[in-house]
């Protein structure tokens, strides 16, 4: 039978002689990149992150035969592996050299989609990992030009006929992805299409903070870590909020909205990402309905579950009653001045927001001037002072950038504190104290808190 190769999520990240390779590679000394990305292949030919390193350091040397049948092999470890992205990038590379991906691409697709018989809930054990860098035999050294080429086309050769002695032996069975495999095949394949391979070094910005962006990326192979930074009068800081390793999606949340990046994502190890634009998302979406529907619902999954940890409203609720909660919520996407609430008017509900960030605008007498009591971003909740002391908003609240929230109707906010006593509680603090602070600021002077001229509400 066929057994998965090592390059699973969550396998272990520590330098590896693969690290090794891709920075050779990025640094232009192909052939020491060679060396050692040939050499991990004849150690454990059943890599699919090695084979394509090899694979694609043949290509680039002309060698295009020998780069087809690693790719094509390359391809096939990554499935058995359930590594899509990785899958994904082997095709890029085919698709370069000239090869028709037609029926790669419906392989890929048929593996991971909806209804597949290989997916299973299955975790299969990493294998051992491979010896230390200073415990590893690279090829030697005395190997150059035609003959380094030879022998990693020698390696690839022979891990290409080890895979097809037991090809006709059971797959090993893959673990369903989010995103993906709740697509049918056909819906999966047009969506796979819409990304590119990318190589980055380590160190490297992917995303940085404050910038706008366009596109969403999967973590091939590598490691990456989200960081935000924390201005403080004390001093600033940099917080790492999380780390990603292979198969992991970030950035998506550019889909719904152009608000600036809420992290940077930077590169800790040399790592290979498949990335994907607006744009071409939006064209595939336009045709296939479906691709559409789940990449929002996915959007959507992710945003409650950043909400989950940050906003008060999901805390006061008990954890499995969570999800029945988040039902009731209805996204909507505001762009730049747009209002969520209207000065005096009647609130249509409580907003979470998911990204983005609005502020807080308020008006001195009937013809004043505006200005910015606070600004409020990810996590924060707006609406609960009208809907909590049952009145009308005492201000406009507008998105500073386009911004996305979770909107609880009026109706469904009543029914939900009838349910949640403790939800009702924390709210009525906040709404106090927000209350308190508006009033503060609107018996103020003329000195006001920040001026509100840029904000062309709508």
């Amino acid at each position: 039978m066929r057994t998965a190769p090592p390059d699973l999520p969550g396998s272990h990240t520590a330098e590896s002689p693969l690290d090794r390779a891709l920075t050779l590679m990025l640094a232009g000394e192909r052939d020491a990149a060679l060396r050692w990305a040939a050499a991990v292949v004849q150690h454990d030919p059943s890599l699919p992150s090695s084979l394509i390193l090899t694979s694609r350091l043949l290509a680039d040397a002309g060698r295009t035969e020998a780069a087809i049948e690693g790719f094509t092999l390359g391809l096939k470890r990554a499935i058995d592996a359930g590594n899509l992205p990785l899958a994904i990038a082997a095709i890029g590379d085919l698709r370069a050299l000239g090869v028709d991906v037609g029926e790669h691409l419906d392989g890929i697709a048929e593996a991971f989609c909806a209804g597949s018989p290989r997916l299973a809930d299955v975790a299969t054990p990493p294998p051992p990992p491979l010896p230390h860098l200073d415990e590893f035999q690279t090829l030697s050294s005395f190997l150059t030009g035609p003959a380094l080429l030879s022998k990693a086309t020698e390696i690839i050769h022979d891990a290409s006929q080890e895979y097809e002695s037991v090809a006709e032996s059971e797959p090993p069975l893959i673990t369903p992805l989010p995103l993906f495999s709740h697509l049918e095949k056909a819906g999966l394949r047009a969506l796979i299409e819409c990304f590119e391979m990318v190589t980055v070094a380590a160190g490297k910005n992917v995303i940085s903070e404050g910038e706008e962006g366009a596109e969403a990326y999967i973590v091939a192979r590598g490691e990456l870590e989200v960081r935000r930074e924390i201005h403080d009068p004390e001093g600033d800081e940099t917080v790492t909020l999380a780390r990603l390793t292979n198969g992991a999606l970030f950035g998506e949340m550019a889909l719904l909205s152009r608000a600036p990046r809420a992290a940077s994502v930077v590169a800790c190890r040399p790592s290979i990402l498949l990335v994907a634009r607006r744009d071409a998302l939006e064209a595939v979406a336009e045709k296939r309905p479906e691709v559409g529907v789940e990449l929002a619902a996915h959007c959507r999954r992710r945003m409650v579950a950043n909400l989950v940890r940050t906003s008060p409203v999901l805390l006061a609720v008990p954890p499995d009653e969570r999800a029945a909660l988040v039902e009731r919520f209805e996204t909507k996407v505001f762009e730049k001045g747009e209002r969520l609430i209207a000065d005096k008017e009647e609130p249509t509900g409580l907003h979470l927001i998911a990204s983005g960030e609005v502020a807080v605008v308020g008006h001195e007498g009937d013809n004043g001037e505006s200005f910015v009591i606070a600004t409020l971003g990810v996590g924060d909740v707006v609406g609960e002072v009208a809907l909590v002391l049952r009145r009308k908003a005492s201000a406009d609240v507008a998105a500073v950038h386009p911004t996305v929230t979770l909107h609880l109707p009026r109706e469904d906010f009543m029914a939900l504190i009838r349910d949640h006593p403790a939800i009702l509680a924390g709210l009525y603090l906040l709404a106090v104290a927000r209350d308190e602070e508006t009033k503060n600021v609107l018996t103020m002077s003329t000195t006001t808190v920040a001026e509100a001229d840029e904000y062309v509400l709508v």
